[in-house]
Order: C-alpha cells, then structure tokens, then sequence
C-alpha cells in the first residue's frame, strides 16, 4: 500500500466503522472455531495491528502471531500490542514465502491480502495450506466484485476482487477441504455501489480509508451492527461489499 494508507490505517481501525464491522466479523469467526488454551494463530497481512491488539485483550490465552510485508507498519502493529507481548511475535515477511515452518498454527487469519498486486495468489494459498497443522482452519476476507474496482483499490494496491464462488474454488483448488463462504457488507451495499458510479476509478480520488463525519460513521456502525445480528441467526444476504471465506486444512 502506499505509505500514507498505513498511517490512516493506524490512525483509524479502533474508530472507524469499517474496521470495526471487520474485526468483528472476524473476532466471531474465530470464536466459532473454539480454540483451546495455547492454540497458535497467525494473522497473515497484519497491517498495523488492530486485529491483534483486540485479540489479546479477548484471548490472552492464545499464542497470536502476526506477518506483515511493511517493517514500518509491523513496528505500528508492535506498539498497539499489550505489555508482555513479545516483540518477535511479530515478524516482517512476504505471504509468498512465510517464515515458518510446516504445521506451525492452529488457525491462520488474513485480512484483504490475497488481493493484494504484490500477492502471489498460488504461493500464497501454498504457503498457508503448509503453516497450518491438519485440521487447522483458514479464515479469509476479501474484496467483492472485480467491476466494483475503484480509486480506494489503487491506492492500496488492490489487484483482484473476488465473487464467494471464484474464492471458493482457489481454495479448494489450492488443496483445503470444507471450504464455505458468504458475502457480508450486504446492507450498505446499494450505497457503496452509488459511491462506485460517481466516483470514477482514477487515483486522484483517495482510498475510502479516511475520517467520516461523526453521524455517518454512527450510522454505518449501527447498519453493521444489525447485519452482523442478523447474521448471527443464520440471516445472510447473497451479496455485498466483502466474501469471508473459511476453510480446512484436510
């Protein structure tokens, strides 16, 4: 990403709505695997560490990893954990080729990384299937929809979108088992898709990481907050802004 898009994420993923709807989604996927005492898992694209700072408070318990290309964003992640946290708990590294050896986690998470220009999907999907333990779970989150590419995907270095059935199928054909899926972002949806229109998708607009106005990011975070209620009761919409993605290493 470019440097200022790291700076924003730093400043803004405890406050912004996004951030907070995705880790939230991703804090109940990884509740839902019922991870024991001691169970190891990696974040993989960890940016500046918001998932992590909210996993050590919610799961002292667990040994937390985190990957992250950028070494000044890796020193951000490093600053937002707790006291006691170690600092080689966090490494610098490429999904490409991570620096781990065969079957080291229980559960890998990765946040919009597999889209990412500098991803080699493959080798990337190769990699997570080898540091996983048999049995252990991949949990993905991913941009939808290759025609909603916009100026926020040049500027954080997006490359490819996803619809639920084309990440279903790399992943299986990377080699995982149990793989399922579901779009989520549903009920902004028709909003992002206006935005999408007008905007354009030249770089001179910005990434959509940035402050709202307070009501708006109120409102957005009261919208997500039913949706992932909703969601909770088995209420799923067939479409939206991200796919979530989990699956097993067989």
């Amino acid at each position: 990403m470019e440097r200022v898009e790291y700076h924003r994420m730093a400043m803004l993923e405890a406050t912004m709505w996004w951030y907070r709807a995705l880790h939230a989604r991703l804090l109940d996927r990884i509740a839902r695997l019922g991870l024991p005492a001691g169970a190891r898992l990696l974040d993989a694209g960890c940016g500046t560490g918001g998932l992590l700072a909210r996993l050590a408070v919610l799961r002292p318990d667990l040994d937390l990893q985190g990957l992250e290309y950028d070494a000044e964003a890796a020193a951000l992640a490093r600053g937002k954990l707790p006291p006691g946290r170690a600092p080689d708990k966090l490494q610098v590294g490429s999904v490409n080729a991570m620096p781990y050896g065969d079957g080291q986690f229980n559960a890998i998470v990765s946040a919009d990384v597999l889209c990412h220009a500098a991803v080699d999907e493959p080798a990337a999907l190769a990699e997570f299937l080898r540091c996983l333990t048999p049995g252990g779970t991949l949990l993905l989150n991913l941009p939808a929809y290759q025609w909603m590419a916009s100026a926020h995907d040049v500027h954080v270095h997006n490359k490819r979108r996803y619809t639920m059935g084309q990440a279903r199928r790399r992943l299986a054909e990377a080699g995982f088992v149990a793989v399922s899926g579901g779009y989520w972002n549903s009920l902004l949806f028709p909003l992002m898709l206006l935005h999408r229109l007008t905007a354009g998708t030249g770089s001179g607009e910005g990434s959509d990481v940035k402050p709202f106005p307070a009501w708006q990011d109120r409102l957005f975070h009261a919208v997500m907050v039913i949706e992932r209620r909703l969601a909770g009761i088995g209420l799923q919409l067939p479409f939206g802004g991200s796919v979530w993605i989990e699956a097993k290493k067989p």
